[in-house]
């Protein structure tokens, strides 16, 4: 609890969990990033971390498909967002599907902390299950969005990353070369063929 005693001083001020959970291409990150810089036109100290395991557009930015982008700090576990938030109002975490189970407490302490926590990310992984802490995130959030892509298949809203080449492995970077945002019923079909 050592975090509760050197954060800014938040008497009367809530802290709160959001989530902006869905499948690829759905735009979380774009999401995340507007809400991100609207706390630092409204002057809040922010600081934005995304895991080091993914630099497919940048090793120090999270950057949205559509090129929007915002500078963060890239950390190797959830631990490391803990250390390095003191003193800070708004807390961003993109691809937060990547971090480790310990994500769930180091939100809950910054929000207990007074800090808003606003963490975007994956909700199923390519075989249609719950995607790392996402969803216990989701269960202890005071906000939830679920954002959806739309299917490349038939047009209807999307919520499933749909892997394109065999592969078992949960953790596979990739874009539009290895997954697309299909809807559940061409994902039903694709297991079907």
């Amino acid at each position: 609890m050592e975090f509760l005693e050197n954060s800014v001083d938040n008497a009367g001020k809530r802290g709160s969990i959001e989530v902006i959970a869905g499948s690829m291409f759905s735009g979380k990150t774009e999401e995340l990033i507007r809400r991100l810089r609207r706390a630092m036109f409204a002057g809040l100290k922010v600081e934005i971390f995304k895991p080091s395991l993914d630099t497919r557009y940048s090793e120090t930015r999270v950057v949205s498909h559509d090129e929007k982008s915002i500078t963060s700090t890239p950390v190797e576990n959830a631990s490391s967002i803990l250390l390095l938030s003191s003193g800070v109002e708004v807390v961003g975490i993109d691809e937060a599907q990547f971090f480790d189970a310990g994500l769930v407490d180091v939100c809950t302490i910054l929000a207990d902390a007074g800090t808003r926590v606003i963490v975007a990310g994956l909700d199923m992984d390519f075989a249609g299950k719950p995607f790392g802490p996402i969803p216990s995130l989701m269960a202890v959030a005071e906000y939830v969005s679920k954002v959806h892509a739309i299917c490349v298949r038939c047009g209807n809203l999307a919520n499933y990353s749909f892997r394109k080449i065999k592969d078992d492995k949960v953790v596979m970077l990739g874009e539009k070369d290895l997954y697309e945002p299909i809807c559940r019923s061409c994902y039903i079909k694709s297991f079907n063929r």
